[in-house]
């Protein structure tokens, strides 16, 4: 409202208050000179709890000044070398338990397309980043779950809009997002809308995968025609689970959903701080969830297998085609597209352009070996490294082991202090912590060395998260380097790595395989 308006009251704000409390106290002590200590000490500390109030909660400050520590040089080089190494870390520790997990995902991806993501809290736009994020997570979900099939909605104007179709081919989804780009966001969204969209796309996908929902919401309200707590009710009555990932603030009736729709866990429901933790929650949904027990029960009787979850599995036909090419073309049964090359159902012989496809014909699973076998990280991950002393490194550079076993970089001296010392086991796990110094991170290995349980091979950083991230194997399990080992009678007592091998098996022929979805 203008100043020139006669009813506007301008309100004084907290600065002007500030001087005004310090003007009066001036005035004060010039006319009365007898102490008047308590009062200013009042007045001073009501001010400087206006100012915190201003300041923000005490867990948004990193103070991130207290973590740099100057090296012998002078240069904060090695801390900064430190943070890069910790976020690495970061990255791969995560709990590698083998638990069942449902590797045939159907999931639905509901963007919010309305004005409030005009916002540019988060560069450049909380709308462009979105769509940017958006296309990394088809790339990384198909990347993880080549067997799975994904799906995109948007909110926009009240309605719900289709934009891509359920598919298990990526660069559909990836180009109907950015056809986004030419589009700007408006209106307001409909949680109500899009969640029943997304309810019809995955109400007639078999009951052996999982049915997922992930909404990135950038407003604070819903537009809905109705009421949601009904569409939450058929939500949870079709086993449906609910994500959403927040943009602004935390919502009462998001809460709610991701609660109801996952039998009573929260942990569906994040809010980003920034862009690097959004793009962190967004890659996190393309792990598979671990299967609960109550959900085995109801897939198990949807299939009329029983309900008793140790022994009762869902055995899923598969067929394995091979790749056939024809001297002219012909058109597939997925696109009516005329080509060259193709791929022939093992069971009725249609054509087919792309795997991983459902047969058009017969509706059995066209999938490769490899596409069964990436999927198998996830039910036998690859266990963590653990840190190296510099005990261990000097005993493991005195048997010549001076340099990465995957890379061949060379590892850092050892120095002079543990050449040749011999210790017990539990000198060496106080090793592990010293000459970390201040500001360095929890799991950062001081020799920058990490070692395999099982085979006894140490590793730099980088192919630690290479190993993690994308392989999911070790390259001294894989290489025999245990046989080698135990056939010189070396030690290597330790746990089972559990991510030695990969699963998938296609046959020469094209038969049709059963797997075993347990």
């Amino acid at each position: 409202m203008p100043t020139s308006d006669p009813e506007y009251v301008a309100q004084p704000s907290d600065n002007d208050l500030d001087e005004l409390i310090a003007s009066a106290s001036d005035d004060d002590d010039e006319l009365d000179t007898r102490p008047s200590a308590s009062g200013r000490a009042a007045r001073s500390k009501d001010a400087r709890r206006r100012k915190k109030g201003r300041g923000g909660a005490e867990w948004e400050v990193s103070r991130t000044w207290e973590t740099l520590v100057e090296g012998a040089d002078g240069t904060i080089r090695a801390t900064v070398e430190g943070l890069l190494e910790a976020g690495k870390r970061r990255r791969v520790l995560r709990d590698t338990t083998p638990l069942q997990r449902g590797i045939i995902r159907h999931l639905i991806l509901i963007l919010d397309l309305s004005s409030a993501m005009s916002e540019k809290d988060l560069r450049p736009t909380r709308y462009l980043l979105t769509l940017r994020y958006a296309q990394d997570f088809v790339r990384e979900f198909f990347d993880q779950n080549p067997i799975s099939q994904l799906g995109v909605v948007g909110m926009r104007d009240g309605l719900a809009v289709r934009i891509s179709d359920m598919s298990g081919n990526p660069t559909e989804h990836i180009l109907a997002i950015q056809g986004l780009r030419a589009k700007d966001p408006k209106g307001m969204p409909s949680l109500q809308n899009a969640l029943e969209m997304a309810r019809g796309a995955l109400f007639h996908t078999p009951s052996h995968g999982t049915r997922e929902v992930l909404i990135i919401y950038g407003a604070l309200l819903s537009s809905d025609p109705g009421d949601i707590h009904k569409t939450i009710t058929s939500l949870i009555t079709d086993k449906i689970h609910v994500y959403v990932l927040g943009l602004a603030a935390q919502v009462s009736i998001c809460q709610e959903l991701v609660t109801r729709t996952n039998n009573g866990d929260d942990s569906g429901y994040n809010v980003a701080m920034n862009e690097q933790h959004f793009r962190e929650l967004v890659l996190n949904v393309t792990t598979p969830p671990a299967t609960t027990l109550a959900s085995h029960t109801a897939a198990a009787a949807a299939n009329g297998t029983g309900t008793n979850p140790s022994t009762d599995g869902t055995l899923l036909p598969m067929g394995f085609p091979n790749r056939h090419l024809t001297p002219h073309p012909t058109l597939c049964a997925c696109h009516s597209t005329p080509s060259r090359s193709g791929y022939l159902c093992p069971r009725c012989c249609t054509k087919v352009c792309t795997l991983p496809a459902s047969c058009p014909s017969c509706n059995l699973t066209l999938i490769l070996s490899t596409h069964l076998a990436r999927s198998y990280h996830h039910l036998f991950p690859l266990m963590n490294w653990v840190e190296v002393s510099w005990r261990k490194a000097a005993r493991a550079e005195a048997e010549g082991r001076v340099g990465c076993f995957a890379c061949g970089v060379g590892f850092a001296g050892v120095p002079g202090e543990f050449v040749g010392a011999e210790g017990d086991e539990e000198r060496e796990e106080e090793e592990d912590g010293k000459g970390e110094g201040k500001g360095a991170s929890r799991g950062i290995s001081v020799s920058g060395r990490y070692e395999c349980l099982v085979c006894r091979c140490h590793f730099c950083i980088d192919c630690d998260v290479f190993a993690h991230e994308v392989v999911h194997n070790c390259p001294g399990c894989q290489s025999g380097v245990v046989q080698v080992r135990e056939h010189e009678g070396l030690d290597l007592s330790g746990d089972a790595n559990g991510g030695g091998s990969g699963n998938g098996n296609g046959n020469g022929n094209g038969a049709v395989d059963v797997m075993d979805t347990e």
